[in-house]
């Protein structure tokens, strides 16, 4: 086994802050973390590389939750696109990333379930599937296809479920749809995480799907209705539920940066930052497509051609860690946690990621006092930039 260090940092994570941090990881796991000069011993081998922090913030490897694609690249274009928008995200810090996939016909998302799953179980920085699609409201859909729009009857979840062969992670689902409760239920059974999204859903129906076992709300705010004084919607009926995490696309053009600042602050450690990326993140303005639909890219908003609705972001992690403390002025622990543990822990992964501990897997990220990445670290190796 290969060995690595990381010393002289600023740890960050959800346990806190650390001054002059190191770690030391043998092959994928932390074996060891202090502060000061103790990471010298654990440095003395020959195959053991040693990164200086020099003072630079040290997080946990981000998790992006949910995304569409990056550089270019769609994820609902096959394993050669998926491998390249990986890439993109994994150099902007998302360490472990869930492949999303927007409403189309099934035997295509039969497909791309298929293709997810021989990814995960061969690259292990795959956590899985998140489907987006089909089974969302069609005045709610946003850059879903409306033709491909279904309502989740019993048979189409199971076939879907099939195709995954266990890796489909989480999935959407507008609760007022015919069947939608029965479906939250079979989800759950096979050991998928619910979300409420895309929806029209009042404060009853939202609180009605968190209370049989839906735990995320996609994409907080964006294509479902407001909170309005009369009317609290979805957004209050996550809230008030502590079992519920919230999904928040914070690029500044999706959520204001104070009603961002308001969730953090009304559900803490219970937002965990998305992308809801497209194939434009860490890519230029231009024309792209997202599922059936033409999407343009101008100045970093991405909408669906020739209208305003937005169509998806062109966000990466880092960006959204940036804009998180800059933008909203949320306290750095709480915006990396965001980002980290939170999105673990909706998975079920907390005992394993999203955090800088011994026993924990070697995902980092070293980022300058600007909130730009440096070096990104995975399993314990250090991934191009």
């Amino acid at each position: 086994m290969s060995g690595l260090v990381v010393h002289s940092a600023r740890k960050l994570d959800a346990d806190g802050r650390s001054d002059d941090f190191w770690l030391a990881a043998d092959g994928a796991h932390i074996v060891a973390t202090g502060t000061g000069a103790g990471w010298r011993t654990h440095a003395a081998g020959a195959d053991v590389a040693v990164i200086d922090g020099q003072g630079r913030w040290l997080t946990p490897g981000f998790i992006d939750l949910h995304c569409h694609g990056g550089g270019g690249h769609p994820y609902d274009d096959g394993v050669d696109e998926m491998r390249a928008a990986l890439a993109t995200h994994r150099a902007h810090g998302t360490t472990r990333s869930l492949v999303s996939h927007v409403a189309n016909p099934l035997a295509s998302l039969r497909e791309s379930l298929g293709i997810v799953a021989e990814l995960t179980a061969s690259d292990a920085l795959v956590l899985g599937s998140h489907l987006e699609g089909p089974f969302l409201a069609p005045e709610r859909r946003g850059a879903h296809d409306a033709r491909f729009l279904r309502d989740p009857e019993p048979e189409a979840v199971e076939e879907l479920l099939g195709a995954a062969r266990g890796t489909l992670r989480t999935a959407t689902i507008a609760p007022e749809l015919p069947n939608a409760l029965e479906a939250i239920g079979v989800l759950i059974e096979a050991g998928v995480v619910v979300g409420v999204g895309h929806t029209t859903a009042d404060y009853a129906t939202a609180a009605r799907a968190f209370e049989v076992g839906a735990r995320l709300l996609t994409h907080a705010f964006n294509a479902m209705p407001g909170i309005h004084h009369r009317a609290p919607g979805p957004v209050m009926a996550a809230v008030e539920n502590p079992e519920v995490t919230l999904e928040l696309i914070l690029d500044g053009l999706h959520v204001h940066p104070s009603v961002a600042a308001l969730l953090f602050r009304e559900a803490p450690g219970r937002v965990a930052l998305v992308t809801d990326a497209m194939a434009a993140a860490g890519a230029s303005d231009g024309d792209y497509r997202l599922g059936g639909l033409n999407v343009t890219v101008h100045d970093g908003l991405a909408v669906l051609s020739g209208t305003d609705t937005i169509a998806g972001s062109t966000l990466t992690q880092d960006a959204a860690l940036r804009n998180a403390v800059t933008l909203a002025g949320v306290d750095p622990v709480a915006a990396v946690t965001a980002l980290t543990r939170t999105p673990a822990r909706v998975l079920g992964e907390d005992h394993r990621l999203g955090r800088l501990r011994a026993g924990y897997l070697a995902d980092a990220v070293l980022l300058d006092h600007d909130w730009h990445v440096r070096t990104v670290v995975a399993d314990g190796a250090v991934l191009p930039g």
